[in-house]
């Protein structure tokens, strides 16, 4: 059964890092519209809505043709497991319809990095659910049914909000999340979550339907002890 586990965590991992060998020096999403800091210190304007949804972006840079340009394919995963066990999720149908979100997006070393945390916690039951029906099923079968809707929920606040809005000067800023719970963020782009913390390394991503923050790690609203 460890054996199974170890398999599926290599799985995991390899495609993260297979997905993220170009990120870190200038990945895609950087290069995409952001709201540049204005000279005179004054709060820069919201980037212009784009032509896809957020569904679309996602899908979009999980599916390019260059396997090492390859990112969010972990998000696009939890984004079909919350569809195919949830199918009247008013998540997933905000993500594809006009609903203003912004979405704090984890890169796929992220989900990587929280597979391999969340791994040796798991109960036999769940290594086998793991070996069988991937990481997601698992942590749904671990945590309770819904958990995976709920995480990603955690990522995911009403309204278009630029990072001049989310990034604060000086204290704070608590962001409400659609998942119920809430996060901080500082001024250093830190977000300080219930169970863990994760840095924003990418802005201002705009969608038809929001916009889109890149961060280095998979939030979650409940702490276990990571």
């Amino acid at each position: 059964m460890r054996k199974s586990f170890l398999t599926a965590i290599a799985a995991v991992g390899a495609l993260a890092l297979s997905a993220c060998s170009e990120v870190g020096t200038e990945p895609d999403y950087m290069a995409l519209e952001t709201a540049e800091a204005r000279p005179d210190d004054k709060p820069s304007p919201a980037p212009a809505k784009g032509d896809q949804t957020i569904a679309e972006i996602v899908t979009d840079f999980a599916t390019d043709e260059v396997e090492e340009d390859r990112e969010f394919t972990l998000l696009l995963a939890a984004i079909n497991y919350i569809a195919e066990t949830n199918p009247s999720s008013d998540l997933i149908a905000g993500l594809f319809n006009s609903d203003q979100y912004t979405v704090f997006a984890p890169t796929d070393e992220a989900f990587g990095n929280l597979v391999a945390a969340v791994g040796p916690l798991l109960s036999d039951e769940a290594l086998e659910v793991l070996a069988e029906d991937g990481p997601f099923a698992a942590i749904d079968f671990f945590l309770g049914a819904g958990t995976v809707e709920t995480v990603v929920k955690y990522h995911v606040t009403d309204g278009r909000r630029a990072a001049n809005s989310v990034v604060p000067k000086n204290r704070d800023r608590t962001i409400e999340t659609l998942a119920g719970a809430t996060f901080s963020v500082s001024s250093e782009k830190m977000i300080t979550a219930v169970g863990n913390t994760a840095m924003i390394v990418g802005a201002n991503v705009s969608a038809s339907n929001g916009i889109i923050h890149v961060i280095d790690a998979v939030i979650l609203p409940i702490d276990l002890g990571l």
